[in-house]
C-alpha cells in the first residue's frame, strides 16, 4: 500500500530516528545532532505517535528497538543512503574533496602544507570546512574528518591515529627573556596567562577557581597572542613544533596531565571509496603524521 506524501513523518524525526536506531543510545544521537537529549526523546515521541507504533523499548540503561523499529530503521537507513548518494552526485565533482578539520589545525597544520598538497595531487579540488562541531558525513557532505576524540570508534567508522595530544607550556622568547629554564609552577603562575576554550590553566594548577588572564574562544589564537610575546600558551606539541624548531617559541614544560583525546583522521567506511579521497586520505597520513 502507498501512503500519501503529505502523510510521511517529518524529515527532522526520522533523522533523530535514524542516528537514535544506529547508536542504539538517545544521548549518542544527540551529540551526534547538536540538540538537547530531550529534544530526542520528543522527537521519537511524536514519530510514534505519528505512525502509532512503538519503535524504541525503553530501558534503564539506554533502548533497544522494537520489531517493528528494527524493520522501519532497515528502511528508513536505505532511504537516507539513497538521498546521500543523489546529493553527492548532485554537488561533488568526481575530483573534489571536502575535509573538516578543527580551526587550529587548519591553521597549523593544513594550510601551511596547501602548496605541498597541491603539487602532490594537481588534480584533486580540496574543500575545507573548518569547525569544532562533529562532523555527520551525509548531511554535511564530508569526505575526510580530523578530530580530537578517543577509542572505541563506530563500526562505520575508518580511523587513523595521526598524533597524540601531548601538551606542553610555550611562550615567546621575549616574555622569557633571561629566565632560567625549568620555571617553578609559582613563576608561571606570576606569567601572563593565555586561556582557550579548554580551561588547562586550571588543570595543571589544579585549582578549580577561575585564573586570570587574556581568554580566547580558539587556541589558535592563543597561539598567536604567544607568538607576539603577550603570555603562556598550553597547547598541543604538534600545533607549535614548527614555532619551536624555529626559536619564535620557547617550551618552558610539559603539562602534568593527559588531555584524554587524540587527533584521528576520520572517514565513513564504504565499499567503493572515491579514488580523489583515497588519495587525499593517503596523502593525510604521509604527511600529518607526528611522533
Amino acid at each position: 500500500m502507498t501512503i500519501s506524501r503529505r502523510k510521511l513523518p517529518p524529515l527532522n524525526a526520522l533523522r533523530v530516528f535514524e542516528s537514535s536506531g544506529r547508536h542504539m543510545n538517545f544521548r549518542a544521537a544527540s551529540e551526534e545532532l547538536s540538540v538537547t537529549q530531550s529534544a530526542v526523546a520528543q522527537q521519537i515521541r511524536h514519530l510514534e505517535d505519528h505512525l502509532g507504533t512503538s519503535l524504541f523499548h525503553r530501558l534503564p540503561r539506554g533502548v533497544a528497538l522494537t520489531p517493528q523499529g528494527a524493520t522501519y530503521l532497515n528502511e528508513v537507513t536505505r532511504a537516507f543512503d539513497l538521498l546521500s548518494k543523489a546529493t553527492a552526485q548532485l554537488h561533488n565533482r568526481p575530483d573534489s574533496v571536502t575535509i573538516s578539520v578543527t580551526p587550529t589545525f587548519a591553521t597549523k597544520m593544513l594550510i601551511p602544507q596547501m602548496s605541498i598538497l597541491k603539487a602532490a595531487l594537481p588534480g584533486v579540488e580540496l574543500r575545507t570546512i573548518a569547525t569544532e562541531s562533529v562532523s555527520d558525513f551525509d548531511r554535511d557532505q564530508v569526505d575526510i574528518a580530523v578530530r580530537q576524540t578517543h577509542p572505541p570508534f563506530p563500526a562505520s567508522l575508518e580511523t587513523h591515529l595521526l598524533f597524540r595530544h601531548d601538551l606542553v607550556l610555550v611562550a615567546s622568547p621575549h616574555l622569557l627573556g633571561d629566565a632560567q629554564l625549568p620555571l617553578t609552577r609559582k613563576q608561571i603562575s606570576e606569567l601572563p596567562l593565555l586561556h582557550d576554550a579548554y580551561n588547562n590553566w586550571s588543570k595543571f594548577f589544579d585549582r578549580p577557581d577561575k585564573l586570570p588572564g587574556a581568554v580566547f574562544n580558539q587556541t589558535t589564537l592563543a597561539l598567536d597572542a604567544a607568538l607576539a610575546g603577550q603570555g603562556v600558551a598550553i597547547v598541543c606539541r604538534a600545533f607549535v613544533q614548527p614555532d619551536l624548531d624555529g626559536g619564535r617559541l620557547i617550551k618552558i614544560c610539559s603539562a602534568d596531565f593527559k588531555a584524554g583525546s587524540d587527533f584521528y583522521l576520520v572517514r565513513k567506511r564504504s565499499p567503493h571509496p572515491r579514488e580523489t579521497v583515497d588519495a587525499v586520505w593517503s596523502w593525510c597520513m604521509a604527511n600529518w603524521e607526528f611522533r
